[in-house]
């Protein structure tokens, strides 16, 4: 009996050894959350224009003190108070994320890839190609597409004289498989003449809409069918990083 007990208690060490718990995976790098998010936006936007602060600041104090005015005239300041905090906050927010964009736009002016990157911020309603859809070889001169209720939008990046062979090669190239779709084209750029970057998609919302939803993705199938026939995409360009980020922003 006795080399029993001890026989047991000897497989004990082992047994337990068995039962060991595993080691626990590492945490994944987790994304940072929200309000360290504005924090990074807030940054930079700071960096390139300073007055954010004080825009900020106006709007917040601005509409807690109109909350104060109206609470007082109506003996219910305190929760006036209460309600004006809140909006004044995001109002605050909304006015640094139309400067981050803006600052953004600015660090991407002049690069490969920009007038892709102003089109990136179109939402619903939109099929923005990720690349030019045509390129000049020994200019590098761009030419982005995008498809939606007004018809084909063409966003060139280049010099407006240079790049006009370009665009309209590709322009004559389409109307032959969409003979009656409007064909648009946006110079983007700083130029005299030109679109500026942050005021692409703007210029793009406010074209007039002539197709319905089932036309657009129509469309977008003949174009597909049709290819593209671009050259390779100059190295350099990536439109999709260049996007202002405005999630966090918005709350989303």
């Amino acid at each position: 009996m006795a080399n029993t007990s001890n026989s047991a208690s000897a497989d004990e060490p082992q047994k337990r050894g068995l039962f060991k718990r595993k080691p626990k995976p590492e945490k994944a790098n987790k994304e940072p959350g929200r309000l360290k998010q504005i924090a990074q936006v807030f940054k930079m936007t700071r960096r390139h224009d300073p007055s954010v602060v004080w825009w900020m600041a106006l709007v917040f104090l601005g509409v807690v003190a109109v909350g104060l005015v109206i609470g007082l005239l109506i003996n219910n300041w305190v929760t006036l108070l209460l309600i004006s905090i809140p909006i004044g906050l995001l109002l605050a927010t909304i006015v640094l994320s139309r400067k981050a964009e803006t600052a953004a736009f600015a660090q991407i002016e002049g690069r490969q890839g920009a007038a892709g990157a102003a089109m990136s911020t179109l939402k619903r309603g939109w099929n923005v190609k990720e690349e030019p859809v045509a390129v000049s070889p020994r200019t590098q001169d761009l030419v982005f597409m995008a498809i939606g209720k007004p018809g084909v939008v063409l966003v060139t990046e280049g010099p407006s004289g240079r790049v006009k062979p370009l665009v309209e090669g590709e322009r004559r190239r389409m109307s032959r498989v969409l003979p009656n779709v409007p064909i648009h084209v946006i110079n983007a750029g700083s130029a005299d003449g030109q679109t500026k970057l942050g005021d692409v998609a703007k210029t793009m919302k406010k074209l007039p809409k002539k197709l319905d939803k089932a036309a657009v993705h129509q469309v977008d199938r003949r174009l597909s069918a049709l290819g593209t026939g671009k050259l390779p995409v100059p190295k350099g360009i990536d439109p999709m990083r260049a996007r202002p980020d405005r999630r966090s922003l918005r709350g989303r």
